[in-house]
């Protein structure tokens, strides 16, 4: 089959691009207001954008109501500069689930999804101490992205990374194992993975 995205008639029952982009790693990125107040949601949309220095990027799109107001999370990176992104481990799915919805600005979802708490060391943002690994990042630079209308807005920040925080219990010979901690990864429609198994491919000389 073929089909154009911008005429969106590709004839089955749902969009089947997230499901073929995929797996995507998510994002849990924690973040403060002006006020203070914490802030953690995920994000599908990204990835890692360079290694040195390192950079993190996380895009969102559309809006958070009808009158166009901007998700919380990139009003909280423009206004501090810093955020944090925690890493999900499928013991942590269902919290993760729990601080996707729309909620008010005032809401703290680390308290809405009975999550502990432990600082940032370089930044002023709470990350979510159960997580195998988090981020520290100052923000490098909003991207406004292409849109087709204002209900579509798109932006991509990128951050830089000034701190890792890793648990000790996922490291093995001094390498990082994801089986110990099973990362999450996003399909489309409402569709997630585990990764349970990895192997190795070395590359030609």
């Amino acid at each position: 089959m073929f089909y154009r995205p911008r005429d969106a008639d590709h004839g089955l029952r749902h969009n089947p691009f997230k499901a073929l982009v995929a797996p995507r790693p998510i994002g849990w990125v924690s973040s403060r207001d002006a006020e203070g107040r914490a802030n953690l949601a995920p994000f599908s949309y990204f990835n890692a954008f360079g290694d040195a220095p390192p950079l993190l990027g996380l895009a969102f799109n559309g809006v958070k109501d009808a009158d166009g107001a901007r998700k919380d999370t990139l009003s909280n990176i423009e206004a501090t500069g810093v955020f944090a992104v925690n890493l999900v481990s499928a013991a942590l799915g269902d919290a993760m689930n729990a601080t996707s919805g729309r909620y008010p600005a005032e809401l703290d979802e680390f308290e809405h999804a009975g999550l502990e708490k432990a600082p940032c060391r370089e930044i002023d943002v709470p990350r979510v101490a159960a997580s195998p690994a988090a981020f520290e990042c100052r923000l490098w630079r909003v991207i406004s992205l292409p849109a087709w209308g204002p209900e579509h807005r798109a932006d991509l920040a990128i951050g830089e990374v000034v701190g890792v925080h890793i648990d000790p219990a996922v490291i093995a010979d001094g390498r990082v194992d994801v089986t110990r901690y099973r990362p999450l990864a996003r399909l489309g429609y409402r569709d997630y993975a585990a990764i349970d198994a990895v192997f190795q491919l070395t590359r030609p000389e």
